[in-house]
């Protein structure tokens, strides 16, 4: 989460967790939905660099790239553990 620091990456997280939780129909606690949406916006990030050579900026922009990124992760999980 380029720019935005440490606090905001654990706010930004945490709501980009939720929002992903709330579009999976996901059933996740508070400290799950602060990792997804972190290491979802880490995830989607790298993506979207490798792809396009450069990422979202701002807030919106990383919560966005965060969400997209959550989803990855809860759908991925989902594959994993053969839950539909």
């Amino acid at each position: 989460m380029t720019g935005i620091g440490w606090i905001g990456s654990i706010i930004l997280g945490g709501l980009a967790g939720w929002i992903a939780e709330k579009i999976m129909k996901a059933d996740m606690g508070l400290l799950m939905n602060i990792i997804l949406g972190i290491v979802g916006a880490l995830v989607a990030n790298w993506i979207l660099v490798a792809i396009t050579g450069s990422t979202l900026g701002g807030w919106i922009g990383q919560l966005v790239v965060a969400v997209i990124g959550a989803c990855l992760l809860i759908f991925t999980a989902r594959l994993i553990r053969g839950k539909r």
